[in-house]
């Protein structure tokens, strides 16, 4: 199947996870986190593990060991930072004291977010199929519990249901056109490089933004459940990288 191919049916597959959204509207509040916590540990397992073991060795094997290697990684890390500072950016959460305009700065960011996604999963395709598999697995690990805490918080900051998952849906649509650029640079640019950006990118979301969610205030059995799931998902990308070396 072609690459062109597989970035699309990627592109279109991601962005359905934002109707998950919608299952928050099933779930009490005291059962939201019980639900999503041990995702979000999963998810920063996967991140960690998705950049350390599959992104970031396999932009070393096509660019070489290079400086340059390390610095699109830096580069990737402090452009989330920079992204969350300015946009306000959070995940996984409900605040009852949100109002309207933080659910336009939600989906501003998200939009972003997706396209960088969409760059990062389109550019591992180009390199290699497998790699761009893990990759788009990887980067869905996060997407489940992040569309069901923004879904959540543009409710509750006064959108209604149609216009939340509606909106949701179209920011995530920017992940599409973000592998389809990737794509389309291909063939001037060495996109390799948008590789080790991206792991840096899944560094920070993991590191800065989802570990201090599930860390912060829970009890002696949470903390074992959320560590475990956190193993889980590192151990496991881990694994992938051993059994298919």
């Amino acid at each position: 199947m072609p690459t062109l191919v597989w970035i699309v049916i990627s592109g279109v597959l991601m962005s359905s996870l934002a109707l998950v959204g919608s299952v928050t509207l099933l779930l009490p509040e005291k059962y939201f986190g019980r639900v999503v916590l041990p995702l979000v540990a999963l998810a920063a397992g996967s991140l960690l593990g998705g950049a350390l073991f599959h992104m970031l060795p396999e932009a070393v094997e096509a660019v070489g060991n290079v400086l340059a290697v390390y610095g699109s990684l830096a580069l990737g890390f402090v452009s989330f930072l920079v992204l969350e500072q300015f946009l306000h950016w959070h995940h996984c959460h409900r605040s009852k004291s949100a109002h309207r305009p933080v659910g336009y700065l939600i989906l501003m960011a998200d939009g972003l977010h997706n396209f960088i996604g969409g760059l990062a999963v389109g550019s591992a395709f180009v390199l290699d199929i497998r790699l761009g598999i893990i990759t788009w697995l990887v980067a869905a690990a996060h997407e489940i519990p992040q569309e069901l805490g923004d879904f959540g918080l543009l409710v509750h900051s006064g959108w209604s249901r149609r216009h939340a998952l509606m909106f949701n849906v179209a920011s995530a649509l920017t992940f599409l056109i973000g592998g389809v650029t990737a794509y389309g640079l291909s063939g001037t640019l060495n996109v390799a490089f948008l590789v080790p950006f991206a792991a840096g990118n899944f560094i920070y979301i993991a590191a800065a933004d989802l570990i201090p969610q599930f860390t912060a205030d829970a009890s002696a059995v949470a903390k074992l459940s959320h560590t475990l799931s956190f193993v889980l998902g590192l151990g496991g990308l881990f694994l992938l990288a051993v059994t298919f070396a």
